[in-house]
């Protein structure tokens, strides 16, 4: 079936499509499917639930008693996965999940998460995921704008969320993890999942039915949430998992990013369990010493990562001792990766980083480096499937080596942002998303990241990247991480302000904020030096990780 979709997947990957379950036995090929131009095309969407691709046709395809997700002492092959999803599909459907209602999801990375996330596809239900390290507000937020009729929270939560759940107006029921016993519309999992049939027929949905809810990172603003289908994941799959990443088999993967932001939910979830490879969770911080612990303990093959972690990693003492041969490449996205750091860890360790960019509004990864062919401060390449455009301020293309906003295609792109017209029409022009980055792309097709479009500042009449500059200081040795923001000199003027925070055996003082400033100007325009440096202990975080510049432009380090 692959050869006659004209597939460019290497050999040992064409069995991910050449063995499908009989319900898929006239499957096309993915561009007819799920149109990479939108909904021009007038092919009529499939039947297909992701769920049962990922679980179902595994064990169809032989391979229900092997392991595919590890938890602290325990195993779970496919079958009994899938034994556990369709026994938590049929609770959820008992309490009256139907079609499309969203299913919130507020759990650590575990065996309970999976089940659920898979249940709710199954069920025909559309998962949406949330942070369990969220302060109280924010829940009935989430409570309120997904009008999710069932939660599934953990019990060390329920502190914060049992208040938001009490005021929620939609919410009927709480599935408690690690609750046990009932209490009101507080249900114990176990006991509700337990009692269920573990046999659940997929809803009947296509490509085209709604599936799950990917949450922006709400850098200006309540996040909001990015509308996907069923087919939009399957079609990333097949790009980014299996073409690029070349997930198999063999592969085990673990993940820094935690299952409910879905750059973990891709690649260490969906991507080894679309090729029946197998995923090791664990509840704990990702703390760079937690890291080094995992991957000693589940030797894994593929490790997602985020660059603040593997900044940490590399800091540790004695790093260089630390065993990882068993990865066979690191993932890194969320945030530009300097050169630099590419370099310490592929010269420390030997292992290959794939750096890329993805987005919630695309499901995941567009852009990324080759293996064998990666270009340290480059993102890579178009991933297969996808094209872009560079946009300058007049809405017209502008020629390689041009910076401006980044336009993303292809056929993993979401439906709107769920109840925001505006900005969804600001966003989803025809068959293009307009990402709100700032990129360069060279005449060899090498993307360059220029930061967002809002952060850029303008210094002296002149655009400026601020993540220019935080590359410049973080070459200085004293510095670990740097984040530039805009400020108003005496008269009114934005200049660049630098957040440093230091490696352990230096210290903040004038003198070094003086030598920073020496060696910005002495390495890049010297319009573009900080005027005003400032040395914190930790850069603040948005829940995905990533630089909280909002935080800092406010001074609320």
């Amino acid at each position: 079936m692959a050869e006659a979709w004209g597939l460019s997947l290497p050999e040992e990957y064409r069995g991910i499509y050449a063995i499908l379950h009989p319900r898929y036995s006239d499957l096309p090929h993915p561009d007819e499917v799920f149109p990479p131009k939108g909904p021009s095309s007038s092919t009529s969407p499939r039947a297909f639930n992701l769920a049962e691709y990922l679980l179902d046709r595994n064990v169809a395809e032989g391979r229900g008693g092997k392991t595919c997700l590890h938890y602290e002492s325990n195993r779970y092959t496919y079958a009994q996965l899938l034994e556990l999803s369709n026994r938590t599909a049929n609770a959820l459907k008992e309490l009256g999940v139907g079609p499309e209602d969203r299913v919130l999801l507020v759990l650590p990375d575990s065996p309970e998460f999976a089940a659920t996330w898979f249940g709710a596809l199954k069920a025909g239900a559309v998962f949406a995921m949330a942070n369990t390290l969220h302060p109280a507000e924010d829940y009935l937020y989430y409570l309120d704008y997904t009008k999710a009729p069932v939660a599934v929270v953990h019990a060390s939560i329920l502190d914060k969320f049992g208040p938001a759940a009490a005021e929620a107006k939609h919410l009927k029921a709480v599935l408690v993890v690690g609750a046990g016993s009932d209490s009101g519309r507080h249900l114990d999992f176990d006991r509700a999942v337990g009692r269920q049939s573990g046999r659940s027929a997929p809803a009947g949905t296509t490509a085209d039915d709604l599936a799950g809810w990917l949450f922006t990172s709400g850098s200006t603003g309540r996040p909001k949430a990015a509308v996907h289908a069923h087919g939009d994941f399957l079609y990333n799959i097949e790009r980014y998992a299996l073409q690029v990443v070349r997930y198999n088999e063999d592969d085990l993967t673990v993940s820094v990013p935690k299952l409910f932001f879905g750059y973990a939910t891709g690649t260490n979830l969906m991507f080894p369990f679309a090729a029946g490879g197998a995923t090791a969770l664990f509840a704990e911080r990702s703390t760079p010493e937690r890291m080094f612990d995992v991957i000693e303990r589940w030797r894994p093959t593929v490790l997602t990562s985020v660059p603040t972690t593997i900044n940490g990693m590399l800091s540790l003492p004695g790093c260089e001792r630390r065993d990882l041969e068993s990865l066979r490449v690191c993932l890194s996205a969320g945030e530009a990766l300097p050169p630099e750091l590419y370099r310490r860890w592929v010269d420390t360790f030997g292992v290959e980083i794939l750096d890329g960019i993805g987005s919630a509004e695309m499901f995941h990864i567009y852009v990324s480096n080759r293996f064998g062919a990666v270009r340290p401060g480059s993102l890579g390449t178009l991933v297969p499937g996808y094209d872009a455009r560079i946009v300058g301020p007049e809405g017209t293309d502008l020629p390689a080596g041009e910076q401006g906003t980044l336009w993303i295609r292809g056929g993993s792109t979401a439906l709107c942002y769920w109840g925001d017209r505006e900005k969804s029409r600001a966003t989803f022009l025809g068959d293009w998303c307009v990402t709100g980055d700032q990129f360069t792309r060279d005449a060899e097709g090498y993307f360059s990241y220029g930061g967002r479009t809002d952060d850029m500042l303008k210094v002296s009449g002149i655009f400026v990247s601020p993540l220019e500059i935080e590359d410049c200081l973080t070459g200085h040795p004293a510095v670990r991480e740097a984040c530039v923001t805009g400020a108003e000199d005496e008269g009114g003027l934005t200049k660049p302000k630098a957040w440093i925070a230091l490696r352990e055996s230096h210290e903040g003082s004038e003198t070094l904020a003086r030598e920073l400033q020496e060696h910005v100007k002495a390495r890049l325009s010297p319009y573009k030096y900080p005027r005003w440096v400032e040395f914190v202990a930790e850069l603040p975080r948005t829940d995905r990780g990533k630089i909280d510049r909002r935080r800092l432009r406010e001074g609320r380090a």
